[in-house]
Protein backbone atom coordinates (compact mmCIF):
# COMPACT_ATOMS: atom_id res chain seq x y z
CA UNK A 1 0.00 0.00 0.00
CA UNK A 2 1.62 3.27 -1.19
CA UNK A 3 1.31 6.51 0.99
CA UNK A 4 -0.92 9.49 0.34
CA UNK A 5 1.46 12.46 -0.64
CA UNK A 6 1.18 14.19 2.53
CA UNK A 7 2.08 11.21 4.57
CA UNK A 8 4.69 10.52 2.22
CA UNK A 9 5.88 14.44 2.99
CA UNK A 10 5.82 13.45 6.79
CA UNK A 11 7.53 10.29 7.02
CA UNK A 12 10.71 12.12 4.52
CA UNK A 13 10.66 14.81 7.00
CA UNK A 14 11.02 12.28 9.71
CA UNK A 15 13.44 10.98 8.35
CA UNK A 16 14.97 14.58 7.62
CA UNK A 17 15.50 14.74 11.49
CA UNK A 18 16.48 11.98 12.10
CA UNK A 19 19.27 12.28 9.86
CA UNK A 20 20.16 15.67 11.33
CA UNK A 21 19.98 14.39 14.78
CA UNK A 22 22.20 11.93 14.16
CA UNK A 23 24.58 13.62 11.83
CA UNK A 24 23.73 11.25 9.02
CA UNK A 25 24.85 13.13 6.00
CA UNK A 26 24.44 9.54 4.02
CA UNK A 27 21.11 9.84 4.87
CA UNK A 28 20.12 13.35 4.38
CA UNK A 29 21.66 13.40 0.77
CA UNK A 30 18.95 11.41 -1.17
CA UNK A 31 16.37 13.66 0.56
CA UNK A 32 17.25 16.58 -1.43
CA UNK A 33 17.11 17.84 -5.24
CA UNK A 34 20.39 18.22 -6.58
CA UNK A 35 19.71 21.57 -7.22
CA UNK A 36 18.11 21.95 -3.72
CA UNK A 37 17.88 25.76 -2.27
CA UNK A 38 17.82 26.60 2.11
CA UNK A 39 17.33 30.12 2.78
CA UNK A 40 18.49 30.37 6.45
CA UNK A 41 16.36 32.05 9.28
CA UNK A 42 18.43 34.77 11.31
CA UNK A 43 21.09 36.00 8.09
CA UNK A 44 19.27 34.66 5.24
CA UNK A 45 21.89 32.82 3.75
CA UNK A 46 21.60 31.41 0.63
CA UNK A 47 22.47 27.64 0.76
CA UNK A 48 22.28 26.53 -2.73
CA UNK A 49 22.82 22.64 -3.83
CA UNK A 50 23.04 19.61 -2.45
CA UNK A 51 26.47 19.34 -2.22
CA UNK A 52 26.96 23.10 -0.45
CA UNK A 53 23.89 22.16 2.19
CA UNK A 54 25.88 19.04 2.66
CA UNK A 55 29.21 20.58 3.05
CA UNK A 56 27.19 23.27 5.57
CA UNK A 57 25.85 19.84 7.63
CA UNK A 58 29.26 18.49 8.00
CA UNK A 59 30.46 22.02 9.58
CA UNK A 60 27.25 22.17 11.66
CA UNK A 61 27.41 18.41 12.91
CA UNK A 62 32.01 18.94 14.03
CA UNK A 63 30.53 22.26 15.93
CA UNK A 64 32.10 22.55 19.61
CA UNK A 65 28.44 23.12 20.45
CA UNK A 66 26.14 21.47 17.90
CA UNK A 67 22.71 22.27 17.71
CA UNK A 68 19.99 19.96 16.63
CA UNK A 69 17.47 21.18 14.30
CA UNK A 70 13.87 19.76 14.38
CA UNK A 71 11.35 21.03 11.57
CA UNK A 72 7.73 20.03 12.67
CA UNK A 73 5.02 20.22 9.77
CA UNK A 74 1.95 21.83 10.60
CA UNK A 75 0.45 21.57 6.68
CA UNK A 76 1.26 20.11 3.48
CA UNK A 77 -0.52 21.55 0.47
CA UNK A 78 -0.47 19.38 -2.38
CA UNK A 79 -0.72 20.70 -5.93
CA UNK A 80 -2.88 19.18 -8.35
CA UNK A 81 -1.45 20.09 -11.65
CA UNK A 82 2.44 19.22 -11.22
CA UNK A 83 4.30 16.84 -9.10
CA UNK A 84 4.99 19.55 -6.33
CA UNK A 85 3.92 20.39 -2.58
CA UNK A 86 4.40 22.77 0.23
CA UNK A 87 5.07 22.34 3.43
CA UNK A 88 4.43 25.26 6.60
CA UNK A 89 5.53 24.52 10.18
CA UNK A 90 7.79 25.48 12.98
CA UNK A 91 11.55 24.96 13.82
CA UNK A 92 13.96 24.66 16.58
CA UNK A 93 17.45 24.54 17.18
CA UNK A 94 18.28 22.57 20.41
CA UNK A 95 21.59 22.43 22.29
CA UNK A 96 23.03 18.82 21.52
CA UNK A 97 24.46 18.78 24.63
CA UNK A 98 21.33 19.40 27.17
CA UNK A 99 18.56 20.41 24.82
CA UNK A 100 17.77 23.61 25.51
CA UNK A 101 15.97 25.36 22.71
CA UNK A 102 18.97 27.99 21.26
CA UNK A 103 16.64 29.20 18.36
CA UNK A 104 12.79 28.50 16.88
CA UNK A 105 10.73 30.12 14.03
CA UNK A 106 8.45 29.27 11.11
CA UNK A 107 9.70 27.39 7.90
CA UNK A 108 8.34 26.80 4.42
CA UNK A 109 9.51 24.07 2.32
CA UNK A 110 8.65 23.52 -1.27
CA UNK A 111 8.65 19.35 -2.43
CA UNK A 112 9.02 17.99 -5.52
CA UNK A 113 7.87 14.36 -6.70
CA UNK A 114 11.00 12.69 -8.47
CA UNK A 115 11.43 9.27 -9.50
CA UNK A 116 8.47 8.26 -7.70
CA UNK A 117 9.97 10.17 -4.09
CA UNK A 118 9.07 13.46 -2.59
CA UNK A 119 12.57 15.46 -2.43
CA UNK A 120 13.13 18.85 -0.18
CA UNK A 121 13.63 21.29 -3.20
CA UNK A 122 13.72 24.81 -1.45
CA UNK A 123 13.58 25.49 2.27
CA UNK A 124 12.88 29.28 3.59
CA UNK A 125 13.00 30.04 7.43
CA UNK A 126 11.95 32.63 9.61
CA UNK A 127 13.85 32.74 13.05
CA UNK A 128 11.55 34.25 15.52
CA UNK A 129 12.71 33.21 19.10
Amino acid sequence: MSLTPDLAIRATRAAFNRALAEADLTAIEPLLTANAVLVTGTDSAIITGRKAQLIAWKREFAARERAIYTRTPEMITISSVEPIAFEHGSWRGAAASNGHILASGAYTAKWRKIDGEWRIEAELFLTLA
